[in-house]
């Protein structure tokens, strides 16, 4: 890594955090991207972030697992001099209507996203604190705001990380961390390509699906000096469904 800002972006082999990565390394940041299994994807985000004129680095782990997480993350916080920008974006989904739903798929759902900001937040911030500045940006999704059926699992992951993040805002902002959340609509991923997007785009007033470069962009504006006055907020990025 160089002299330049360091950022952490989790679920970042595809997708959005993809788009986060390089948006964030085209602003001036070294990345450290988190996958959970796709090695030649997350070959290709660090082949995108150093065409954006960034460093990049990739650590293969399930957010999720307390032990791995705690395990890589602690090899990586004490190498590195400085972590300027943590985005929770990791995340996953296993829809189903509540009452026939699996506990594995609630717990797989909670555990990724709910579990995953516990196992990456802490540490990280511990390490914003010596410096007394930094930004976390988390990813939640219009779900969180609508409870979309079939996705109850989805839902209280998301919406707990908004609940989460606000919480964190009011204990840090004194100690000069930023904490915001970023809560996107549909949006082109692999994610999205099982949706009925047809009958989503009737419920979106701008009669469109997002693109990840769209998203990356509020992140990359929240995690920057132009939103030093912002924290403990969620930005909709969703074409007005929300």
């Amino acid at each position: 890594m160089s002299d330049r800002k360091i950022a952490i972006v989790t679920g970042g082999s595809r997708g959005i955090g993809r788009a986060v990565a390089v948006e964030l390394a085209a602003q001036g940041c070294d990345i450290v991207i988190t996958y959970k299994a796709n090695d030649e994807a997350a070959a290709e985000t660090l082949r995108l972030v150093r065409e954006a004129g960034g460093q990049g680095e990739a650590l293969k782990f399930d957010v999720g697992d307390p032990s791995a997480a705690e395990e890589k993350l602690n090899e990586l916080l004490g190498r590195l001099e400085r972590v300027d920008v943590l985005v929770n974006n990791a995340g996953i989904t296993a829809d189903g209507l509540f009452l026939m739903m699996p506990r594995k798929d609630w717990d797989a759902v909670l555990d990724t996203s709910l579990g995953g900001f516990y196992n990456m937040t802490k540490p990280v911030l511990r390490k914003m604190l010596r410096k007394k500045q930094g930004s976390i940006v988390s990813m939640a999704s219009v779900s969180a705001l609508v409870g979309n059926r079939g996705q109850a699992n989805y839902a209280a992951a998301k919406a707990g990380l908004i609940a989460a993040s606000r919480a964190l805002a009011a204990e840090v902002a004194r100690l000069g961390i930023r904490v915001n959340v970023v809560a996107p609509g549909l949006i082109a991923t692999d994610m999205a390509a099982n949706a009925p997007v047809e009958h989503i785009k009737q419920m979106i007033p701008m009669g469109r699906v997002g693109a990840p470069e769209e998203v990356a962009k509020v992140v990359r504006f929240l995690c920057s000096d132009d939103a030093s006055y912002i924290t403990g907020q969620v930005l909709s990025v969703n074409g007005g469904m929300c």
